[in-house]
């Protein structure tokens, strides 16, 4: 039997950090985290350091790297148990707020399509797939921290970072079965080029001047998220209209981004 691609299932892969919420899910949680009483108060306050020059897009490769292995010293000796309950009791309260509504809409969208969704973030699984499960998502790609004896042992199986995260990609889609060249990804960073480049639809969400560049030079979209909006307040029983209403500008961006690059191709 010839394999046919135009049959092949499709996924969207979805960044999380300034993608789908506009903060960083790690920081998020240090105030829950502080008053559970795994770290101290100068940690918050480091967490919230790394926070901002993450979010004004300061912090260049070797600085990310400090803050990984800072954050990755830190969670030493934290019992698993208690972070997945600190995470579930409290993830309403600080991820909910700052979900972009034009990240649900466009996850709603692709599903509707028949597309998987999946969620790939370098924080780890146990912040990672509650959130994935809250939005919808089919699958979660993250980093996975060794684990021993129920602790943390402070070193990193898997950290879903730069290439890292599009092998894990390519690896979902050979064992899922996605044809890649028809699959679309969604990031704001630059780190996460090798994602973009793995799909045949890439788009830069809120780009930097140097991811914005490279989506110029890639022929990859560009999309703006500003609306960011609690997930308590988006119904799951809205009406088929209500939805398409909802998409009808990320998508009209979609279809525009196609529409010159078709032309591109052409000319």
């Amino acid at each position: 039997m010839n394999h046919d691609p135009a049959h092949s299932p499709t996924a969207a892969f979805f960044d999380l950090d300034k993608t789908i919420i506009a903060t960083s899910s790690a920081a998020a949680f240090s105030r829950p985290f502080y008053a559970g009483g795994l770290i101290s108060r100068g940690a918050v306050l480091r967490s919230a350091y790394a926070h901002f020059l993450y979010m004004v897009g300061s912090a260049d490769a070797d600085q990310t790297e400090r803050m990984r292995a800072h954050l990755s010293s830190m969670v030493t000796g934290w019992p698993v148990d208690q972070v997945s309950a600190i995470v579930a009791e409290t993830l309403h309260q600080y991820i909910d707020p700052y979900v972009y509504s034009e990240a649900v809409e466009l996850i709603a969208w692709h599903h509707a399509c028949g597309r998987d969704v999946v969620i790939v973030s370098a924080s780890g699984s146990e912040l990672v797939e509650p959130i994935a499960a809250v939005l919808g998502a089919d699958h979660a790609i993250a980093s996975h921290m060794q684990v021993a004896d129920g602790l943390y042992t402070g070193l990193i199986d898997f950290y879903a970072y730069g290439e890292h995260k599009a092998e894990a990609i390519v690896a979902l889609a050979t064992e899922r079965g996605y044809d890649l060249d028809r699959s679309f990804a969604y990031s704001d960073s630059i780190t996460d080029a090798p994602m973009l480049g793995v799909v045949g639809h890439g788009f830069a969400v809120n780009p930097d001047r140097t991811l914005r560049r490279l989506a110029g030079e890639k022929g990859w979209g560009i999309l703006t998220f500003d609306r960011p909006v609690a997930l308590s307040r988006v119904s799951r029983t809205r009406s088929a209209l209500a939805i398409v209403g909802g998409v009808a500008l990320v998508v009209g961006g979609l279809l525009a981004w196609r529409a010159w690059r078709a032309a591109r191709t052409t000319t």
